[in-house]
């Protein structure tokens, strides 16, 4: 009797070949940039202690409330799936001193991350992202660096049609002259008991809720812009002045609040006009309070998390990445074993001056070989047998035109 199969879980994003090169240029693409600003990788653990994201991300978030993959470990501890990267990275910064160096502290890091969220078209159980963390100085021309580390980004993709939104969420003192006025909003409401109780720890929740009904009860609501402390109006004032001389387009969308409680002053989101309901592919903010909330010091910092599925799909909608981008350079068939050790010679060479090379392997004819370099896309092949061996002359075909050209082994590098 046959074993059953078994299959992913539900609503994880997986990549196999060859979708996953079009999945590693995204993420790379996303990289490049910060590595280009002089941010340094750190390689964070998938779980924590369930009380930093608590503590970091807030206990009134979906993230944390219902979103979070918790368990008790053999030791008895509470466990979390890291379900985003700000949180985990900050408690790196305290825990190695980071903080006491040289500041600003620059960060990036990429991986996976897990919420219990409803499966869905670019919203996943397991997804991807690629992160960069400023963290130190409360500078608004940092804050237009970040924005315009992650624009830079989404470009080298190939992406247009997106959008950059920016908003300021203020300092201490202007969400506390906010937040008088909106408690008396909401308390003109009728709301659910979950929707109080959320209210209750952090009102500015309501403006994240994504029912209708929620949309237009909020849409009355005291907006925060509307209280900036005359600090926080001029560092906003600053950050678009360098956003505007960097040539990056923006709309100030005074609603948005984001899906985490650590997010003070500059706040951004980056959004596609091709992927309906689950549009956003990155965004990020300034969080001043974070670090002293998990044991540091009082600094200030900024960062962000972009979507790798997400940016993959919108490459995808607009039809700006394809995987003919991403095929080998040469096929290498054998023929016979005594022609594979010099094909191996060859693929290696080539290989060191960076060309992509594969070969046939296993004992098929030249008919099957020849197929299997149709398949892989290469955009050359090479047929190596006894005579070429002796005359060190191969017939290099084009597969796009089907032309070939004799060449000497030696000269296939400057060929290709």
């Amino acid at each position: 009797m046959a074993r059953a199969k078994i299959s992913a879980p539900k609503g994880v994003s997986e990549y196999v070949p060859p979708r996953s090169r079009l999945f590693e240029f995204v993420r790379e693409s996303l990289i490049a940039p910060a590595r280009l600003a002089g941010y340094q990788l750190m390689e964070l653990p998938v779980f924590e202690d369930t009380e930093l994201f608590k503590r970091g991300v807030g206990e009134s978030t979906d993230v944390v409330s219902k979103e979070m993959y918790t368990f008790t470990d053999r030791g008895d501890r509470s466990i979390t799936l890291r379900p985003e990267g700000t949180a985990g990275a900050m408690r790196a910064v305290i825990e190695h001193g980071l903080d006491r160096a040289q500041l600003p502290v620059k960060i990036w890091y990429s991986g996976a991350y897990f919420r219990a969220e409803r499966p869905q078209a670019g919203r996943y159980r397991q997804f991807y992202q690629v992160g960069i963390e400023a963290i130190g100085l409360d500078d608004p021309a940092i804050d237009a660096e970040v924005i315009a580390v992650a624009d830079a980004g989404f470009k080298a993709i190939g992406l247009k049609r997106y959008r950059l939104e920016i908003t300021s969420l203020g300092d201490a003192q202007s969400r506390a002259a906010h937040k008088v006025d909106l408690m008396k909003f909401i308390s003109t409401l009728d709301l659910d008991e979950a929707t109080s109780q959320r209210a209750s720890i952090n009102p500015l929740r309501l403006f994240d809720d994504k029912r209708d009904e929620m949309k237009l009860l909020m849409s009355k609501a005291p907006i925060l812009m509307d209280y900036l402390s005359v600090t926080s109006r001029t560092h906003f004032e600053s950050v678009k002045t360098y956003l505007d001389a960097l040539g990056i387009s923006y709309i100030v969308n005074p609603r948005m609040v984001r899906g985490l409680d650590y997010y003070t002053g500059t706040t951004f989101e980056f959004v596609h006009e091709l992927l309906g309901s689950q549009s956003g592919i990155g965004g990020g903010g300034r969080y001043d309070g974070l670090m002293h909330e998990l044991g540091g010091q009082e600094l200030s910092g900024i960062g962000f998390g972009l979507g790798v599925d997400r940016a993959l799909l919108a490459a995808e909608a607009e039809g700006v990445i394809t995987q003919e981008r991403f095929v080998s350079d040469l096929f290498i068939i054998p023929l016979g074993d005594s022609t594979m050790i010099r094909a191996l010679e060859i693929a290696t060479d080539l290989r060191k001056v960076g060309k992509s090379v594969e070969i046939a392997f296993g004992d098929r004819g030249l008919k099957g070989a020849m197929k299997a370099a149709d398949k892989s896309g290469a955009r050359y092949v090479v047929v190596l047998g006894d005579e070429e061996m002796t005359s060190s002359v191969l017939q290099l075909k084009n597969m796009s035109s089907g032309i070939a050209i004799s060449v000497t082994i030696a000269s296939l590098a400057d060929e290709l």
